[in-house]
C-alpha cells in the first residue's frame, strides 16, 4: 500500500513541478523538515533559501558530487544552485516561482542526504 505524504521519508517522495501560486513554507514548516535532514543543511535568516557546504581534499570528489547533483536535478525536475572548486562544493535550494521554499527543496535535500550517506 502506498505511503500518504505524511508518513512517507522526504527521500521516497518526488519533486512536484511549481509553477507559483502556492506559499512558501513558513519557517515552523521549514525547521519541522529540517529535522529530516543531515545536520549541515542551514536555512538563511529569512527562511528563503537551504544551503549545504561540502568539503573534499581535491578536485575529482567534488567534481563528482557537482555531477551528483546535476543528475539528480535532472530526474527531479528542480535544480539547485552548485558551485564547486578544488575541495569543495556549495549548494543553495530555493522555489523561485514561489519566492521562497516549498516542500521540493526539502525533497530534493533528502534524496541527496540518501545518496551521499
Amino acid at each position: 500500500m502506498p505511503q500518504s505524504a505524511e508518513t512517507s521519508s522526504l527521500s521516497d517522495r518526488t519533486c512536484v513541478p511549481c509553477s507559483g501560486g502556492v506559499p512558501a513554507l513558513t519557517q515552523a514548516e521549514a525547521e519541522t523538515h529540517m529535522a529530516k535532514l543531515a545536520p549541515d543543511w542551514r536555512l538563511d535568516a529569512e527562511t528563503k533559501e537551504l544551503s549545504r557546504h561540502y568539503k573534499f581534499k581535491g578536485f575529482a570528489k567534488a567534481t563528482y558530487l557537482a555531477n551528483l547533483y546535476a543528475w539528480l536535478a535532472d530526474q527531479q525536475g528542480h535544480h539547485p544552485d552548485v558551485t564547486f572548486g578544488w575541495g569543495y562544493v556549495d549548494v543553495k535550494l530555493t522555489t523561485h516561482e514561489i519566492g521562497g521554499l516549498s516542500e521540493n527543496d526539502f525533497i530534493w535535500a533528502a534524496k541527496l542526504d540518501q545518496m551521499t550517506a
